[in-house]
C-alpha cells in the first residue's frame, strides 16, 4: 500500500467518510431513537417495507409528509447499445420505483 492511500484510508475511517447505513444500522438507530428493542424496531421496519411494497405494487403512492413520496412510473421501451460490441439492442418497457424527497427532508440534508 502506498503512503498516500493509507493516509486517505485512515482518514476516511477516522472521519467516518464514505459510510453507508445498512438495514441493521437503521434498525439499531430506530431502536435507540424510539426506546424500543431491536426486535421491535426490526418488526416495525419490516412492516413498513412490506406495506410500502404492497401499495406500490397496486400502483398507489406512499406519501410521508415532510419526508418524501414513493411512486411507480412506467418507463417506455427504447433502443440502446451494447457497450462492449456497439450492437443496437431493444430495452423493454418496465415499471420503476421513484422517490421524491419532501421539503422537510431536503431542509435537514442541506
Amino acid at each position: 500500500m502506498t503512503f498516500q492511500f493509507r493516509c486517505i484510508s485512515l482518514l476516511s475511517k477516522t472521519l467516518n467518510l464514505y459510510r453507508n447505513m445498512n438495514k441493521q444500522d437503521l434498525i439499531d438507530s430506530m431502536a435507540k431513537a424510539a426506546g424500543v428493542t431491536k426486535v421491535q424496531a426490526q418488526a416495525a421496519l419490516d412492516a413498513f417495507m412490506a406495506s410500502t411494497q404492497t401499495a406500490l405494487k397496486k400502483g398507489d403512492k406512499v406519501i410521508l409528509v415532510g419526508f418524501g413520496t414513493f411512486s411507480v412510473t412506467k418507463r417506455a421501451a427504447r433502443k440502446g447499445r451494447n457497450p462492449q460490441t456497439g450492437k443496437e439492442i431493444n430495452i423493454p418497457a418496465k415499471k420503476v420505483v421513484k422517490f421524491k424527497a419532501g421539503a422537510g427532508l431536503q431542509a435537514k440534508v442541506k
